[in-house]
This record gives structure tokens, sequence and C-alpha cells, in this order.
């Protein structure tokens, strides 16, 4: 599949409904308290037991913020006091102590990433005594193959920190940038002066972080299109090797902190879609890739370059070039997955050095992967990672008969069809340039979980643009 990619103001406002991002299938909505610790250590023993040893990934949740972005969806803790990150850090040794436990050391660590929140909370000294704990108790990798990852607000860091952060092995690098208008920083409470992100991002290159990636949100208050241009100009004068896009989802029903913007500076519905548009069509001219989901990618970098050879993945922490890795998540709320279950930690920090200090694993919940999930994941992840479905060589290799197996899910693609969003013939399932922006309605059609809510999950779920 290339990276092409088509926008139609209205075929994406007809489709632009609320639906899962599909970083899982099922997706989080299904787990269940049921699934505990027990669970979790027989899948670990399972996975040791491969004849071939799988690499890891590891992901780490640093919660912590010290002021509030207002749009901000994600799971943190506000605070200014600093001795907060002291405490977590003495919690998440004994959480990667009894981790470790569980993975044979031949089982090389190929992938960490630092999220949150905001990592960059803790201080050099705390961040060099977390990576020495990983270093003890995992095998990470040390060549230029690893991906050490880590996400980084630009008013956190200067010259010496990007220093300090790179010789702890890490060499990719994401600043959260949202958008350089000052009037749009003001109401999201997010003041970032664009001359202070352009030098962290000229200090990375300088340091030797091998990737550089800029995430923005369109959609914001106070947005403008002629103000949103001029921030993707600058973007791109930059040149991040990858630029992630993402859509304001307005639910202050679900995220407090949203409460806080005024409801008379919410970006229009069609201003919306005129940035998505100008998104799309300044980084395409720019030369970046549309790798899907809102992510765009230099035509050299590694999503692109899986993206060409059918490689692409997609997991918790979006779309990734690594296949077959068990995901272990650290920290409050993080998410893993091994073999086929997944397990996702306390959400509520109180909560999590509770059972840490109990001397067990903070599990919340999970879940296990039946039969039936396995091949309705494989459809789903073919469709948003690679565009199409072969149905002949999936039958073969899931042992169904495509076209009998997914019959109901074939019959509700048709007006997608006819509207120009996937091609159905000859024995193969196409997404079009079009579709590509909208795959998260494609995909949809084929999870078997979304309609058993009585609102369909539309609650739960950003809208799809």
């Amino acid at each position: 599949m290339g990276g092409g990619v088509h926008f139609d103001a209205a075929i994406v406002r007809r489709y632009d409904v609320p639906g899962p991002r599909y970083t899982s299938y099922p997706t989080a909505l299904q787990f269940s308290e049921t699934i505990g610790e027990a669970d979790y250590l027989k899948a670990t023993r399972a996975s040791n037991d491969d004849p071939i040893p799988r690499p890891l990934s590891i992901y780490v949740h640093v919660p912590f913020c010290t002021s509030p972005c207002f749009y901000c969806g994600c799971t943190r803790v506000i605070t200014r006091d600093r001795t907060a990150g002291a405490r977590y850090l003495s919690r998440l040794q004994r959480e990667i102590e009894l981790q470790a436990r569980l993975f044979d050391r031949d089982r090389t660590v190929d992938q960490l990433h630092f999220g949150g929140g905001t990592p960059t909370f803790l201080s050099d000294a705390e961040l060099a005594e977390l990576m020495r704990l990983m270093r003890h108790s995992f095998s990470l990798r040390d060549d230029r193959l690893r991906e050490f990852s880590i996400e980084v607000d630009p008013r956190t860091v200067d010259d010496a920190r990007l220093a300090a952060i790179a010789a702890e092995g890490f060499n990719r690098i994401s600043l959260g940038v949202q958008d350089f208008d000052p009037e749009v920083q003001k109401a999201v409470n997010r003041i970032q002066p664009r001359e202070d992100v352009l030098a962290v991002m000229t200090a990375a290159r300088r340091h030797g972080f091998q990737s550089i990636s800029v995430d923005l949100i369109y959609g914001l208050p106070k947005q403008t299109e002629d103000g949103f241009a001029h921030t993707l100009d600058q973007v791109i004068a930059a040149r991040p090797d990858r630029v992630a896009a993402y859509s304001y989802a307005h639910l202050p029903k679900t995220f407090k902190g949203q409460t806080q913007i005024k409801s008379e500076d919410l970006c229009p519905p069609e201003v919306k879609l005129a940035l998505l548009g100008i998104t799309i069509d300044k980084l395409t001219a720019a030369g970046y890739i549309y790798i899907g989901m809102d992510h765009f990618a230099l035509p050299d970098d590694e999503l692109s370059i899986a993206l060409a050879d059918g490689s692409l993945q997609r997991n918790f922490q979006g779309y990734s070039t690594r296949a077959g890795l068990d995901l272990v998540g650290l920290g409050m709320s993080a998410i893993g997955q091994v073999c086929d279950l997944y397990i996702q930690n306390e959400r509520l920090l109180d909560d999590w050095a509770a059972a840490l200090d109990r001397g067990r694993l903070p599990i919340w919940r999970g879940y296990r992967l039946t039969p039936e999930d396995r091949i309705r994941r494989a459809a789903i992840r073919a469709l948003m990672c690679r565009g199409e479905l072969d149905l002949h060589k999936f039958g073969e290799r899931y042992n169904v008969d495509f076209s009998s197996h997914f019959a109901a899910e074939l019959a509700k693609l048709e007006p997608l069809e006819k509207d120009g969003l996937l091609e159905v013939g000859a024995g193969r399932l196409t997404v079009t340039p079009l579709g590509r922006l909208l795959v998260r309605a494609i995909a949809m059609q084929f999870d078997a979980y979304l309609n058993q809510d009585s609102d369909g999950g539309k609650r739960r779920f950003s809208r799809i643009v």
C-alpha cells in the first residue's frame, strides 16, 4: 500500500462518527476485572516457552504534569510537588523487579517508550536511576536498531537535559506542539513559544536523536485555517521525521479538564474539517507519506518503509515496525499484552501504589482473546496497516471461508463501497485513497462488540476525524 490519501469533505463529513482507534481488538471496553495476576503469570510462562525467544517492548507511564492542558484526555496527575517523582520511582522499582522475574533474560528489549503525563517531570537523576533499574532488570538492546523513545514537553527541557536523555540511550523523541498560535495556546493553557520548541528540535538533532516526532492537534479552541496553516508551515520547515496530527475530541463529561474550555471558543465543525484538509494537503505536498490514523512520516522513515513493504504493525502505542513483541506495561494505567492476553494496571495512583506495597502486580483488569477475536483482529489490522485483504490467503491462514464467515460484514460494507471507500472484487478487499482517511469506519464493520452497548460506545470513543 502506498502513502496516497484523498480528502473529500462531503464523504468525510458523512462518516465522521465516534469509533475506536483499534490500538487493540477487542478494545479496552471489553476488558474485565475477572482477568488478574494468575492469568498474567500463566501467559508469561507460555510466552517464555516459545522455541524462539520473542523480543520485548516496554512502556513506562509517568503520569505527572505541573499544570493541566485543557484539551488532554491522558491519564495524568497534576502536581507541583517534585517529591512525587521520587515516591513514584520507588514503586516503579518494585514493579520492575516483579515483572523482570517473569521474563527470561534471553528476551531482549527492542522497544522502550516513556509516556505520560510528562516523563520529563522526573529529574535527570531520577531518569538515570530509572534507566539503571531497567538495564539491571531487563536485557536492553544497545545497538542502533533499538527504539528507545520518550515523550517530551518542550517547556521542561533544555540543551543539557537533552544531552542527559540521549546519554541514557534514548534515540527517539516526541514533542507535544499542538499549535504555535499564542491565542490557541492560551485557550488550552499550554503556553510554549515557537522559538523554544524549534530550539529543542535543533538540540535533539545535535545530540544524535535518530527520530524526532511532532504532535499537532486540529480542532482546538480558537483555531483558524490561516493560523493552523502557519503552524504547519513552521513545523514542515523544521523537518521532523514524523508528524502526528490528532483530532481534538471534546468530551468534557469524560475529561474534566475540558470543562475549562469556553464553549464560544470551540472550533466549528466546518472549520475543523477544513483544518484536516489543510493538514493533509500541506504535509503531503512537503513530501510526507500518509501512514494512516493521523500519522505522517518522511519517505526514508521506518514507518514509511514498513507501509510500503507491508510490514507495518499497530498496537497500544500506535503504528509500529516491529511484529510479534510482547508488550510489558509499567506504571499506573499502563497496558500490556503477552501472547493473547491484554492486561491493564490500576488506573488510580493510590490503588497502583497500594498493590505494589502489598508485593503484588498492580493488575486491574484484562482480556483473553478468543479464536474468533484473533480472526477479526487480523482482518482489522490488515485493513489499518496494509489497506487490503486477500480473502483466499486470509481464509487459508485462519481456516475460514472469508465470504461466508464475514457475509454480514461484507453486506455492511456495500454502502461504503458505493461511496468509494473500498473496492471488493477478484478475491480481494482494497481500501482506496479516500477510504484510507476513514479506515476506522471500514474496520468498525468487523467489530463484533461495537453495537453490544446501548449507545454503541458513542459516549466513549472519539469521532473518526
